[in-house]
């Protein structure tokens, strides 16, 4: 079977070579660059991806089109900040005409270059015709018609190593997502709404997800995230009260 590798990507020059120099094992990689005012097409350019500029704010939208410019039958999405395991590559490459639509692949997230507790299933690799399309504005998932499979292997998700990394990294993703809310008409952020997205937050990464097993980075982390999402609605509300 020919694959078709997927990026999207926005501002990733720091990332994306090392992305694509993993995805040997793809016949075709199609970048669907997002507005970037970076070297991320340039370099990709030279790798010998496939650029395609496209305006979005939607992430289902960005992969949808990225099922369009695929010239393969199968698509296997990878973000910039993402590498397929040795053992995921052998478990890729050994996938037959068995009849499934597409395969779960487990998702390992490194903090601070420590690898939480906690792995992640995801859907990646997908049959191009069994795919209807990518749902969801912000945290998309793919419409699959047939049955799916697991993989051996793990994608291994570098998220960030330092606190500088992560600031930066919230600032411009909240902004995003607050904006993307906003213009789909999110309900009035109260007062309350701030401690109870919070606590949810960190509830889930540091009990549910088990961070406290990783020690004093598991709780700088959920600490972290919890902040993070608290500043994405405090951003939100900012556009609610035409401040900004």
């Amino acid at each position: 079977m020919k694959i078709t590798a997927v990026i999207i990507a926005k501002n990733e020059a720091a990332s994306i070579a090392q992305c694509l120099d993993s995805l040997t094992f793809a016949d075709e990689v199609v970048v669907i660059d997002n507005e970037s005012t970076d070297k991320t097409a340039d370099i990709a350019g030279k790798k010998g991806a496939k650029i395609f500029s496209v305006k979005g704010l939607d992430f289902a939208y960005l992969r949808n089109v990225g099922r369009e410019k695929a010239g393969n039958d199968w698509l296997f999405y990878i973000d910039c900040d993402e590498r397929p395991s040795e053992e995921l590559i052998k478990s890729i490459k050994s996938v037959k005409g068995d009849g499934f639509s597409a395969y779960r692949i487990f998702r390992r997230n490194y903090y601070f270059n420590q690898l939480w507790p906690v792995r992640e299933k995801i859907v990646r690799l997908i049959r191009k015709d069994a795919l209807i399309g990518w749902q969801g504005s912000l945290h998309e998932s793919p419409q699959i018609v047939g049955h799916t499979a697991k993989l051996k292997g793990d994608l291994l998700h570098y998220t960030h190593n330092n606190l500088y990394q992560m600031v930066e990294k919230t600032n411009a993703w909240s902004e995003f997502e607050s904006q993307l809310r906003y213009k789909n008409n999110h309900p009035s952020v109260s007062w309350w709404r701030f401690f109870r997205v919070s606590g949810q937050v960190f509830w889930k990464s540091y009990f549910r997800e088990k961070g406290y097993k990783a020690g004093t980075i598991g709780l700088i982390e959920s600490l972290y995230q919890s902040f993070s999402v608290f500043v994405t609605y405090a951003k939100l509300w900012e556009k609610q009260q035409g401040r900004t």
